[in-house]
């Protein structure tokens, strides 16, 4: 990786002024070249300055931010531009967004790259998005401190302008002027005082809500021109499948089908629009081989995993003598949990456009790491990267779909562009998203935990399989140290239960399948979370003791979990006791440097588990947003609602069974239960929002079941037996 495309999250980025209709101001990481933009500003009419940095302000007022991630539904055209709008003083009315291009200049400070993903934007931006508002600020001020003739500081700015006795000197107005001036340098800028801020912690209306309702923001699959044609591409029924032949005949026969292409993913069928493409599609015939994975079947593999949960794996985590204080323990408990592969179905089927000029080329998609789909899309036309230009539209969900290392969705749209020779749209049906593979991984966990006579856990042994998300790619260096992949472990290595217990070791095993997996929203704590929180509910059920009264014993030491907790037992109404017929459970997460606790409240109607109420606290540090953290906590809730109620794939003979939503099942409108949202108040290290709300929902849930029914469910979705009854657990059978 270019090592100018490093950076930390404390590294302030220079500032550079550009002259002509308008202020910009750009960053530039260390060691990187400076933003030469003078000419083609110069060469723009003010309205229509197009900067390609951080911040501009045009004569018209205008303050147009530059989005160095993508927005997919997580609310950052919002909350990016109120860090600007903070220091800058911005008339809220004045504030545009756009997606900012490939440049280094927009590297994130998390990932040595441009990327979107592990709720990293806002917290990892903080710093810098503020810093760039001031920047902005300083200079205006001392433009308008020149041209009035006074000290900068007899001078204040408010709504847009600055501020001197009567006069107001709109930042339009001194655009040009402060443009000329010299950027101070970064240790000179004062940012404001928390108990200053002015828009930072006030609940703001998305900027991106009119567009979306009126149907005028433009997705990936709004892309559209002259001469833009569209292919679907038939690939493979099994992973790892190749063409060994193709008849193409009948495809051809479809009116408006232009031609049809083997690429290296499968066969391109290439058309004026989409519906003849799919015709084509359908009317090929295709001789496929490479069937060494048409044996796979996920019901086999269960087992598989099952049994090697059985046996030592490699140590993620140990202290103790775990094996001696087992033996010792006044009681002992074992579990095993389970959850399949899952896909992200996300609402915005999977497309790219791509058009190939000489020696360049431009793409539009919807994608969170446009880094990696400029380089590979380099890589395949051997053009140099700078000759690739991402377009980023808004993103119709992602959940880490969108991010994959091998660009795979750019990249087969690249090869399909070239060997049409034309414009063209590559678009996946949501059958082909649904069975195309980069799945989150399915595990098995087993635990056995002994307990003292206080019910305090003293041994604590884990074994997890699954597949390993990071093995085989570019942060494989990165995140798989001694066999054991971060990512799987997440949730458990780390865990205050396991560290806080004394004698305690966690294994992990990582079989390789044929299927390809990816990160998903929350990654591994959406398996973690749900095993970790169903197992405490176990335990404290042995210890006889009320599962929040239990977490907060265990917790004791954890500041910021127990707040979340206890705020969510507050609103929820813990101490009272639950109504006929409902259930409650609850469940404490930490993920993504945000500590969330939800309870939940169920029923069971003609068999099948009901949510009626979910009370979340959230701790996140500094809540820019606080009506984005709502929207995404509640986000969150219902996408692991759809999982732990419905989701699942499976595997027969090779081929994954489901296609779409009638039989891979998101959470339905109507199953959304009502949703409260608590902040918690903090000064703490600030964490992510995206993701945090996904992990504790289902276990929540179950932990709810349990109480109401007495069963136990230890697999996801989440199935009662068929006698299960609304047995009060205090009157259940221990698990």
């Amino acid at each position: 990786m270019d090592p100018e495309t490093s950076t930390s999250r404390r590294d302030f980025l220079r500032a550079a002024a550009l002259a002509g209709g308008g202020l910009m101001i750009g960053f530039v990481v260390p060691g990187a070249r400076r933003y030469a933009m003078a000419q083609e500003s110069a060469a723009a009419a003010p309205a229509t300055f197009v900067p390609n940095a951080f911040l501009s302000i045009g004569a018209d007022d205008t303050v147009t931010v530059q989005l160095a991630h993508a927005e997919m539904g997580q609310g950052i055209w919002t909350t990016l531009p109120m860090l600007i709008a903070e220091e800058l003083d911005a008339d809220w009315s004045k504030i545009r967004v756009q997606h900012g291009p490939v440049d280094k200049a927009y590297t994130s400070p998390v990932f040595g790259m441009q990327g979107t993903g592990g709720s990293t934007t806002t917290w990892s931006e903080f710093d810098r998005y503020r810093q760039a508002g001031a920047t902005a600020r300083a200079m205006l001020l001392q433009a308008a401190a020149a041209r009035l003739g006074v000290p900068v500081d007899q001078l204040r700015t408010e709504d847009g302008a600055v501020v001197s006795g009567s006069t107001r000197l709109r930042y339009g107005e001194l655009a040009d002027e402060a443009g000329r001036q010299v950027p101070p340098a970064p240790e000179a800028l004062k940012l404001r005082d928390p108990k200053d801020w002015k828009r930072i912690g006030k609940a703001t209306r998305r900027l991106d809500t009119p567009e979306k309702i009126t149907g005028k923001a433009r997705f990936g699959m709004d892309i559209q021109f002259d001469g833009l044609l569209t292919a679907v591409v038939l690939r493979a029924p099994v992973f790892g499948g190749t063409v060994r032949s193709f008849d193409a005949t009948a495809a051809r026969a479809v009116a408006g089908v232009r031609d049809v292409v083997q690429v290296p993913s499968g066969v391109a069928v290439i058309a004026d629009h989409y519906w003849a493409a799919k015709l084509g599609r359908d009317a090929l015939q295709v001789v496929w081989e490479g069937d060494a994975n048409a044996g796979l079947d996920s019901t086999a593999l269960r087992e598989q995993f099952s049994q090697l949960a059985r046996t030592d794996g490699t140590v993620a985590v140990r202290a103790g003598d775990v094996a001696g204080a087992l033996a010792k323990a006044a009681t002992t408990l074992e579990a095993e949990y389970a959850v399949p592969y899952l896909a992200h179905a996300a609402m915005e089927p999977l497309n790219c456009t791509v058009k190939i000029g000489d020696g360049e080329c431009d793409i539009w998609c919807g994608t969170q790491f446009p880094t990696m789909d400029q380089n590979n899309a380099a890589r395949i036309l051997g053009f140099a990267p700078d000759r690739i230009r991402i377009h980023t539209p808004f993103l119709g969900g992602a959940f880490g779909r969108r991010a994959t290392p091998t660009s795979d969705v750019v990249s087969e749209a690249v090869e399909v562009a070239r060997a049409a020779k034309a414009p063209v749209k590559t678009v996946w049906t949501r059958e082909d998203d649904v069975r195309g593979g980069y799945y989150r991984p399915a595990f098995v966990e087993k635990i056995r935990a002994g307990l003292d006579k206080d019910g305090n856990p003293v041994a604590w042994h884990q074994v997890m399989v699954g597949q390993s998300i990071m093995a085989g790619t570019f942060m494989e260096s990165m995140m798989v140290r001694n066999g054991v992949d971060a990512t799987s472990v997440e949730g458990v290595a780390d865990s205050a239960y396991v560290l806080g217990t004394p004698a305690h070791r966690v294994d992990l095993h990582s079989p390789a399948t044929g299927i390809p997996v990816l990160w998903w929203r929350s990654v591994g704590h959406s398996v973690n979370g749900f095993v970790m929180e169903s197992f405490v509910d176990e335990l404290a059920h042995a210890a006889g003791q009320d599962p929040v009264e239990y977490r907060r014993k265990l917790l004791k030491d954890h500041p910021r979990h127990l707040a979340a907790l206890d705020l969510a037992a507050e609103k929820f109404g813990w101490s009272a006791p639950s109504a006929p017929g409902r259930g409650r459970g609850v469940a404490v997460h930490e993920s993504f440097g945000s500590f969330v606790a939800q309870a939940a409240e169920v029923s069971i109607e003609d068999g099948r588990i009901r949510v009626h109420r979910v009370v979340c606290a959230i701790d996140c540090g500094v809540a820019v947003n606080p009506g984005g953290v709502q929207a995404q906590i509640e986000s969150g809730i219902a996408f692991g609602l759809g999982a732990a109620l419905h989701s699942a794939l499976t595997l027969r003979e090779g081929r994954v069974q489901e296609s779409n939503f009638h039989d891979y099942q998101v959470l339905r409108m109507e199953e959304m239960p009502k949703v409260e949202v608590h902040i918690v108040p903090s000064t703490g290290r600030m964490g992510g929002v995206g993701e945090p709300g996904t992990p504790p929902i289902a276990p929540a849930v179950a932990n709810a079941v349990f109480d109401l029914t007495g069963q136990r469910l230890r697999e996801l979705p989440l199935r009662l037996p068929t006698s299960a009854s609304t047995t009060p657990a205090s009157t259940a059978p221990t698990a």
